[in-house]
């Protein structure tokens, strides 16, 4: 069973559907890497080496319980499909930002350690296959080559190269002594652990430079939308001053303040979660610059619209009644407007434009 495809990205509210389908995908991953890590603990202990194992199927188990854990509280938040926006981003953050558990898990993201918990399952699974009372040297010492040469695909920098090249060359120093006949039981032994543990760590250097390069491209079109907005905002907070009588008095933030995109994956976190900051500011301004300038909108509608109940009940020919269509309609359109002072007006037109009560013959109204 492959491991399931992350959905969406870190910081943005991901969609029900997506989420559900990835919860439903990585129970299933779960349960079956469970019950895959119980069948090699239970294998590993039958061999004339259980020792040799036993650190391997605590590393997996570790990191399969922090991913369990990670899941439980994804599942927790998820409430059965009740997640409004606000708990799909924080499960967001839950599926691509670092795990909390102690240990190496915590260096990683869920996604991250996904990967790495096959990764060490696979590496298991093929050292049991080739434990030495169940294989000969040859078939151990080709199960070895293989991994280094996926180790040289995986490698991408100097210090990686120049281990991969370490572990080539004591597999070729091995292979020759064992063709002439060398016990190399124990050497073979260590380089096996040697291998794995490179394959292991060059596994989660890829998969967390992926994911950090991931992340980079998602805080730059981040930023970018951040700064195609900004001059929107500039143009909204004139307008208001403008337009309207005691405007808020908030500053738009300059997102180029902020700088590019750092390289590091703790600096990108501090960075987008400063971009996160950046937007909540940008829709609380344009909240606070939009809400007068949309209510005098409103207010302008109202007022026409109190005036065509007017000219259907006949109030609009009392003098009462223009003139207070006058003053309302002075206020709002004046510039700058005064918004309060047009809604109470707009408001006591209202009450000019109501129907006369009509009274019978006692004087009681009707």
């Amino acid at each position: 069973m492959d491991p399931p495809v992350a959905p969406g990205r870190l910081g943005e509210a991901i969609p029900a559907a997506e989420l559900l389908t990835y919860l439903a995908a990585l129970e299933r991953w779960a349960a079956d890497r469970r019950a895959e890590l119980d069948r090699l603990d239970a294998v590993s202990r039958q061999t004339d080496t259980p020792d040799a194992f036993t650190g391997d199927v605590v590393l997996a188990m570790t990191m399969w319980q922090a991913i369990r854990g990670r899941l439980d509280r994804l599942v927790e938040v998820w409430d059965s499909g009740r997640a409004d926006v606000l708990a799909r981003e924080q499960m967001s953050q839950l599926v691509w930002g670092r795990l909390d558990a102690g240990g190496s898990s915590a260096l990683v993201s869920l996604v991250e350690a996904v990967t790495l918990c096959d990764a060490m399952i696979d590496q298991l699974r093929d050292r049991l296959a080739f434990d030495p009372g169940a294989a000969d040297e040859a078939a151990r010492l080709r199960a070895v080559r293989a991994a280094v040469v996926r180790c040289e695909d995986l490698a991408s920098d100097e210090d990686a190269l120049r281990l991969v090249r370490d572990l080539r060359a004591r597999e070729q120093g091995i292979t020759a002594q064992a063709a002439r006949g060398a016990d190399v039981a124990g050497p073979l032994a260590e380089l096996e652990t040697a291998v794995a543990r490179a394959e292991r760590d060059l596994i989660v250097d890829v998969s967390q430079r992926r994911t950090l390069a991931r992340q980079r491209t998602d805080a730059a079109a981040l930023r970018d939308a951040l700064e195609d907005r900004e001059p929107t905002l500039h143009a909204l907070a004139d307008r208001c001053r403008r337009e309207v009588v005691d405007p808020p008095l908030l500053a738009v933030p300059d997102v180029s303040r902020l700088g590019d995109v750092p390289p590091t994956r703790a600096e990108v976190d501090a960075f987008v979660e400063r971009l996160r900051t950046v937007q909540r500011a940008f829709d609380a301004v344009a909240e606070a610059y939009g809400r007068p300038l949309r209510e005098r909108a409103e207010l302008r509608y109202q007022l026409e619209r109190l005036r065509a109940v007017a000219d259907a009940n006949g109030r609009s020919a009392s003098p009462t009644v223009r003139s207070g269509y006058d003053e309302a309609r002075d206020a709002v359109e004046r510039t700058p407007c005064d918004v309060v002072l047009a809604r109470f007006l707009v408001e006591q037109f209202e009450f000019l434009t109501r129907d006369l009560p009509v009274h019978g013959p006692k004087g009681a109204a009707r």
